[in-house]
């Protein structure tokens, strides 16, 4: 009998071997975060998807197991979030908290808002509100976890208490730590979108297409998270799937711009095109300046003109940025580039009239397309190559 105790001690019902634990440990952890990412966050935060209440509350029953977190404080914290992004009211942000603070603390930051009334008030409706929510999930929302516990115990022994250790940190380290700290300070962006967000890494697995982010800030209510031929979200591929068997419904994704092969006027389906694809315009744009921009430092290097080329090498990294973005003195180094080069003091003028046109809530669509027209023409006659093309690029949105 001692001897089956202890065996049962060490080994649990399974006998698995340590290689066999890794793999039930990270199966484990991926469904989690697939419910983190397509329940959580898509489907709840953003409702850019419906799911079948089978699989909804599959996802809700498991991550009330493997996390503890509830439905309505998960969405209403994560829309606070986008509510006010890089403020001091943002429950997380690195730029105003530290990077540190939030990569190590994030889950501390969570619980703390979590307690916010007046958060949970105001941006958890939607949420689930029935009877297994107020009298068991909300009620009790240690024991799904207490279960998760007992359950890795009995299937591996002592070992199990590494296995429901890891489920433990995985999302607080990865959700609230990783994506919400990292995708807030380090990374590639592929929109200039008003916060900080980055892409972390275009390959979106480990997290379930959450290292996505800057694309996400950009396009919150979209399923899909992946932009650019080479990123890869994996839980749209899950929804995908989903949605071939019945179990999800794709209410929206982000706009992918259709350009004819060849159009000369422009008309009120290019404005609607051209409006609905502002962050993709913008991008475009943003990086013909950068070209630009390293083309006229090639001439100053070639020329000999070292004090200018200095002047320019410097902010050669911002230049291209939009200017809310950029600090006081950035702007007034700016000015002091563009007002020596006729050539970037042109394409700065176009950029600021472009994204001017996204501001005028007021302006009928006749106004607006006189605007896009007149945008085009002044363009096409700057006598600048880049912004010619630029120019009959925009024609051809439909």
């Amino acid at each position: 009998m001692l001897n089956s105790s202890l065996d049962f001690l060490a080994n649990g019902l399974l006998n698995f071997s340590w290689w066999q634990i890794v793999l039930y440990t990270l199966a484990m952890t991926h469904v989690t975060t697939t419910g983190v990412t397509i329940y959580l966050h898509r489907c709840q935060a953003h409702r850019a998807l419906d799911l079948y209440p089978v699989a909804a509350h599959f996802f809700r029953f498991w991550l009330w197991g493997t996390t503890g977190m509830l439905t309505g404080q998960w969405a209403a914290i994560h829309r606070k979030h986008h509510a006010k992004c890089e403020t001091e009211e943002d429950p997380h942000s690195p730029q105003t908290r530290g990077i540190w603070k939030v990569l190590l603390e994030g889950a501390e930051l969570y619980r703390a808002e979590a307690k916010n009334e007046e958060t949970l008030r105001k941006f958890s409706h939607g949420t689930p509100n029935d009877w297994m929510e107020r009298n068991v999930y909300t009620r009790y929302p240690i024991l799904g976890i207490s279960i998760m516990m007992v359950i890795d115990v009995a299937l591996f022994g002592i070992v199990g208490l590494s296995v429901w250790a890891v489920q433990m940190i995985w999302i607080p380290f990865w959700a609230a730590g990783v994506v919400n700290g990292f995708a807030h300070w380090w990374g590639y962006r592929n929109f200039n979108s008003s916060d900080a967000s980055t892409n972390i890494f275009p390959l979106g697995i480990l997290i379930g297409g959450e290292e996505l982010h800057n694309n996400h800030h950009t396009f919150a209510t979209s399923a899909k998270l992946s932009s650019k031929w080479y990123e890869f979200d994996i839980g749209w591929m899950y929804i995908r799937l989903m949605s071939f068997v019945g179990l999800a419904k794709v209410k929206k994704v982000a706009p992918t711009p259709k350009l004819a092969a060849s159009k000369a006027m422009l008309d009120q389906d290019t404005l609607q095109a051209v409006l609905s694809n502002r962050y993709e315009v913008m991008a475009r744009y943003g990086k013909a300046l950068k070209r630009a921009y390293a083309q006229e430092l090639a001439k100053l290097k070639e020329g000999g003109a070292r004090e200018k080329y200095q002047l320019m090498h410097g902010a050669r990294k911002w230049f291209h940025k939009e200017e809310e973005g950029l600090n006081e003195p950035q702007r007034k180094q700016l000015t002091e580039l563009a007002s020596d080069n006729q050539k970037l003091r042109s394409y700065l003028e176009l950029r600021k009239d472009l994204s001017a046109m996204w501001d005028r809530s007021n302006a009928s669509r006749e106004q607006l397309l006189v605007q896009l027209q007149d945008w085009c023409h002044r363009a096409e006659e700057s006598g600048i190559k880049a912004l010619q093309d630029f120019a009959l690029r925009l024609r051809r949105y439909i």
